[in-house]
């Protein structure tokens, strides 16, 4: 049979069986009539065989490879008694080509995994990154001819995989390979073996792929058994410029992709504290879980190539409700069911039980923790991303990109009616890409939230919003940019009920939101200050330009025409790093009258604990003042909360909140203002008792002292280390009032260089109390 030939590239657009050609009408017409009916079915099968040789395989092949010989059966010719030339087995094994072994070169200190930036991912995986070339030696069973020889490369992703849909994918073999494209070049044959660059396209799916080699010769078509150890896990590449997640700085790059231990920053806007959170993207098996979150989501895998559907989803299947995500977050103080959220230090433990549970999320978690565990599943996966906390953080419910104070005529709040709140601190995310669905400008980083707090088209999801259309009140662009402008630029309105049920606005603060966004900084653990991304100086033309812009597409934009007078001012301030847990809390209230004229007021005054969410728990006090205010005087006062007024109403994160209100007499005029302040925590003290050598046991000592005046009970201590130890609970028991105690760990490291061990301490008394210490392992 004659070989077809033909354009090599144009192969790439074939189907299956590129070399089969359909010789259709000789056998028909020099076939003799009256022939007998096996004959006409021996016809019949051979023009089958070549239309389709995977359904119609020639019989008594022994081979474990599918396999079509491609050769025609002579016409039987009168006076040789109806026999056939019969070709065997074994010369067929001869001249067909096949498969008989690939090597994808996965080490990873491989030449492979080195330049796709996949070397420090502890898995035996082939892992490498779209729009890159990767070389793989295959194996045939006789030398190729690239005369009469073809070959291609199958990839498969998902469980119905589609040309169409970039799920099935066919490699062709080609001179030389061009950047976009699915293509294999050989740069290199040895008598059987040959060594081939494969390239892939910079928007090719991400995920796990099913590799298979088909190979054609002028006897036949053979396709390789697939092999679960030849899998491909393909990753975005943020080192490749055509990439849409394409990050052109290497010290970012490092930091916001390989950086495997990150910060998260808590607290109050006057006293953020900071932990260290072990990331672990690149600890065996995590992978394989972040691509099992992906699969669990049900999403087509033909959208995993779009950087802003794989984030949008992670978002969505962080959290559980809908989908049964990764974690389950619990606000109530009851953690008995499963972990509290304070304890986890790292998202490879989270992750791992997941994955181990079959996808039952984990319990429990809180904003941090979604985030912690989001930075994690999008580095492992190729985006760059950064864990960003908020201060005063607000809660929108109902898309007026407002905070609203309902009070009534008394100037008391309405319960039922105040859903929106404000969180002492608020933890998303920060990833990199390019928005080409977004007009020009709105590319770069882009905020993405997966605490589930409202949905977002019937999913509990947000983002990703970019900080470009944010920082400009452009909330009309996807995805949520109104619910983040309202977290970080919203202005805090008073409404007081009327006598006739409707509402007037009294008061507004427009300084109050969005303060001190933080994030871990590049190359050092210092804290990097990013405000200016989300927002303009506050007060400024451009700011308050942004502020009625966005407002202006919430149903509340009236709210900016009422004037409110201001020659009184109130103002809550701390002194240095503010009061400890188990000590009493003090602050300083200054009054100012800016007019030349006496003012008289009522200050009332109420202190409640809260959740780091800005709900309410408890109130604490209540109080009222009468004041006299001279012309142009500054009266501050002294306030002062008792640890015995609160002790019995903590809450996680150990939140307190001051609210003032009044009205001046003369004037009318509504004084409102709220002060956040947190109960700062001892930090847990972790120390080297001997150098530190991969493969030697070494100890460390963890200290600390008891701040509250009662017994802390059940206290159960965590300690984790990337490359020192596994993630392990210690129950330690009871630890008296004031004492201070101590407790040896012992461990042996796996891997050498600059290494973090941390530790936290849990109990029903005490939260929020950690620790983390530098160890450099030597070889």
């Amino acid at each position: 049979m004659p070989v077809e030939k033909r354009s090599i590239r144009d192969r790439s657009a074939v189907g299956r069986f590129p070399s089969v050609a359909l010789e259709l009408g000789d056998d028909e017409e020099n076939q003799e009539p009256g022939e007998g009916d096996a004959e006409q079915e021996n016809a019949c099968r051979r023009w089958l065989r070549k239309v389709c040789p995977c359904c119609c395989p020639k019989p008594n092949d022994d081979d474990t490879d599918n396999l079509v010989t491609g050769i025609d059966e002579p016409e039987k010719e009168d006076g040789i008694n109806g026999e056939e030339p019969v070709t065997s087995g074994s010369e067929l094994d001869e001249v067909l080509l096949k498969v008989q072994s690939i090597d994808l070169m996965k080490s990873k200190s491989g030449e492979n995994r080195t330049a796709h930036h996949t070397n420090l991912y502890q898995s035996d995986d082939f892992i490498i990154r779209r729009g890159q070339t990767f070389l793989m030696w295959i194996t045939l069973s006789r030398p190729f001819s690239h005369d009469t020889d073809k070959l291609h490369l199958e990839l498969k992703t998902g469980p119905l995989p589609t040309v169409a849909k970039g799920t099935h994918v066919i490699v062709p073999l080609v001179e030389e390979v061009k950047d976009g494209r699915w293509e294999a070049a050989v740069v290199r044959q040895d008598d059987k073996k040959m060594m081939l660059s494969v390239n892939s396209p910079p928007t090719a799916v991400i995920g796990r792929y099913q590799l298979t080699v088909e190979t054609t010769s002028a006897n036949g078509q053979a396709v390789s058994t697939h092999d679960p150890a030849n899998d491909i896990y393909m990753l975005f590449n943020p080192w490749c410029e055509d990439d849409t997640v394409f990050l052109h700085s290497e010290d970012e790059r490092q930091e916001y992709v390989l950086n495997d231990i990150g910060r998260i920053y808590y607290g109050t806007a006057d006293q953020i504290g900071v932990r260290t959170w072990s990331h672990g993207q690149f600890d065996d098996g995590i992978l394989v879980a972040c691509v099992f979150v992906l699969e669990k989501s049900g999403t087509p895998r033909s959208g995993w190539g779009d950087p802003v559907n794989v984030v949008r989803v992670i978002s969505a299947m962080i959290n559980s409700p809908n989908d049964s995500g990764v974690v389950e977050g619990n606000w109530s103080g009851d953690y008995s069911a499963g972990t509290s959220p304070t304890v986890w230090s790292g998202s490879v433990e989270i992750l791992k039980e997941y994955i181990k549970n079959n996808g039952n999320p984990v319990k429990y978690g809180q904003c941090w923790v979604f985030a912690g565990v989001f930075t994690t599943v999008l580095r492992c996966l190729g985006v760059p991303c950064r864990t960003v906390s908020n201060f005063s953080s607000a809660h929108d419910t109902d898309v007026s990109l407002t905070t609203d104070v309902y009070l009534d005529e008394n100037l008391d709040p309405i319960d039922h009616l105040n859903a929106d709140s404000i969180w002492n601190f608020h933890v998303w995310n920060d990833c990199w890409m390019a928005r080409p669905d977004l007009p020009p400008g709105n590319g770069g980083w882009q905020a993405v939230d997966s605490t589930p707090q409202e949905t977002s088209q019937g999913s509990y999801c947000c983002g990703p919003a970019s900080l470009a259309a944010v920082r400009n009140g452009q909330v009309f662009l996807k995805y949520d940019s109104p619910f983040v402008f309202a977290e970080v630029n919203s202005d805090k309105i008073y409404w007081q009920r009327n006598l006739d049920g409707t509402f007037s606005q009294i008061y507004s603060e427009k300084k109050l939101m969005g303060r001190f966004i933080s994030t871990k900084a590049v190359g050092t653990d210092e804290r990097n200050d990013i405000t200016d991304l989300y927002k303009h100086p506050e007060g400024s033309v451009q700011e308050r330009i942004a502020v009625e812009t966005a407002c202006s597409y919430g149903s509340k934009a009236e709210a900016y025409s009422s004037p409110t007078a201001k020659d009184v001012s109130v103002e809550v301030t701390m002194d240095g790093e503010g009061p400890e847990i188990g000590s009493d809390a003090e602050l300083t209230i200054t009054l100012r009258n800016d007019s030349s004229e006496q003012r008289k007021l009522l200050l009332h005054s109420q202190v409640d604990v809260i959740y780091y969410t800005g709900v309410h728990k408890a109130t604490v006090r209540k109080d009222k003042m009468e004041l006299d205010l001279q012309p142009n005087e500054v009266n501050s006062l002294d306030w002062s909360l008792e640890y015995k007024d609160y002790k019995d109403q903590l809450v996680d994160q150990a939140a307190l909140m001051l609210t003032l209100s009044g009205r001046v007499k003369e004037t009318q005029q509504v004084l409102a203002t709220q002060f956040i302040f947190r109960l700062r925590t001892p930090d847990l003290i972790i120390k080297p008792i001997v150098r530190a050598v991969v493969g030697e046991k070494m100890a460390v000592e963890i200290s600390f002292t008891n701040p509250l005046p009662q017994v802390l009970k059940a206290v159960i201590f965590h300690v984790e280390g990337l490359g020192l130890l596994t993630a392990h609970k210690i129950h330690y028991g009871d630890i008296a009032s004031r004492a201070s105690v101590s407790l040896t760990e012992h461990l042996v490291p796996s891997l050498p260089g600059p290494r973090k061990l941390m530790a936290s301490l849990d109990c029903k008394q005490l939260t929020q109390v950690h620790g983390v210490t530098d160890i450099m392992v030597e070889e």
